[in-house]
């Protein structure tokens, strides 16, 4: 039992800005939260005076331990690039959960990431929801699956376009995606599936069911209105993955309530559809009500600076409570997990960040965390 005492509290709720402020932690669970809290005895008590406190960060689109640090081919688990069509496959089943990519995580306040399969294929694999840190490896488990990848763009033509298979363009990248869709919801109608197929499209039909989410790679704004029709054809729940040029079709995501996640900012024009690349993006979709959260996409950018990359979208205009909800609230509720995370309230699972410094300043340090209750630092 831990009581964290006299820090500046963001809970990220109504209750706002908690000043000199009490958490008290049991378990797994914040207790309770606010100003003149009695700590009780047997709690172990943590001097946070002239420190932020946040609730953990989450990174919703990385490959943290699927495309591993140090290693090279050994692993590199992000791509089964032999066959467009996998939604069989599970992140889970090729992450290295001691890769230090978790530890970069924590560093940064991270607390939760999604990991996930890559965009070679038209649909790559289901992605898991992971705490940064637990007791044992098999506790790092928090959601799978946690929604299904997919990919339109120049990723999917190239790497089947070199090996002279289909896709070869966007044209054969949406049928394939479609196609698929198909399949699985003529399965859905059936009483029953060969065990074979029912193994191969049962994501699929998760996500026809909405159990969970398409998470679809798409830069350019065409991709993302292939997107956006697959979701009018099939009523499924969809989050658009970097959206480099989202702004431009903002209305039409805000009417579908479709959110961005939004990123890696901080990297060159790597390729020709990220020519619209920009920290000014974010402020764009704030004004224009689409929601979104920052990531990383570690290691493409890594995911300890997850915050800094949300600082840098507030010096280009940004409201900083909107930053904080992109790192934290906004996450959440496009994952379904709101209930649980996100928020520092009493009943809420104990992810919380000390920071010795402004969030968003870059001299900042996470000074401690806790993981589900777990504490770490100091």
């Amino acid at each position: 039992m831990f009581a964290i005492k006299g820090g500046k509290v963001l809970t990220l709720d109504d209750t706002g800005v908690v000043e000199d402020a009490v958490i008290l932690i049991e378990g797994d669970t914040i207790k309770a939260v606010g100003k003149n809290i009695e700590i009780p005895q047997g709690y172990k008590i943590i001097d946070a005076y002239g420190k932020y406190i946040t609730p953990g960060f989450i990174d919703t689109h990385t490959h943290v331990g699927l495309d591993e640090e140090i290693y090279r081919v050994e692993g590199d688990d992000v791509n089964e690039i032999t066959d467009p069509i996998t939604p069989q496959l599970e992140a889970l089943d090729g992450i290295n959960l001691l890769d230090l990519g978790f530890k970069d995580a924590l560093r940064g306040g991270v607390t939760r990431i999604m990991s996930m399969p890559g965009s070679a294929n038209i649909i790559g694999g289901q992605a898991v929801f992971l705490k940064t840190h637990a007791s044992s490896i098999k506790n790092m488990i928090y959601k799978n699956p946690a929604g299904l990848k997919a990919a339109l763009g120049e990723n999917p033509k190239r790497v089947y376009g070199d090996q002279k298979k289909t896709p070869r363009t966007r044209m054969a990248n949406a049928s394939l995606l479609k196609e698929a869709f198909y399949i699985a919801a003529g399965y859905l109608e059936k009483d029953k599936i060969e065990p074979k197929e029912k193994f191969k499209y049962n994501p699929l039909i998760k996500v026809l069911k909405k159990e969970m989410p398409l998470l679809l790679h798409a830069h350019r704004a065409d991709d993302i209105m292939t997107a956006l029709r697959l979701k009018d054809d099939f009523d499924i729940n969809l989050a658009i993955q970097h959206g480099t040029e989202a702004h431009l079709i903002s209305d039409e995501l805000v009417k579908r309530d479709v959110a961005v996640f939004l990123g890696p900012l901080l990297v060159n024009r790597a390729k020709v559809e990220m020519k619209e690349i920009s920290f000014k993006n974010a402020d764009m979709l704030a004004e224009r009500g689409v929601k979104f959260s920052f990531i990383s996409d570690h290691p493409v950018t890594p995911v300890e600076h997850l915050r800094v990359y949300a600082a840098l979208a507030v010096r280009e205009g940004l409201n900083e409570n909107i930053a904080f909800q992109a790192l934290t609230t906004v996450p959440v509720e496009v994952l379904q997990v709101e209930h649980e995370l996100g928020t520092i309230r009493s009943g809420k699972r104990a992810d919380l960040v000390i920071h010795d410094g402004h969030p968003f300043d870059f001299s900042t340090k996470t000074v401690q965390t806790f993981v589900d209750g777990e504490f770490l630092g100091g």
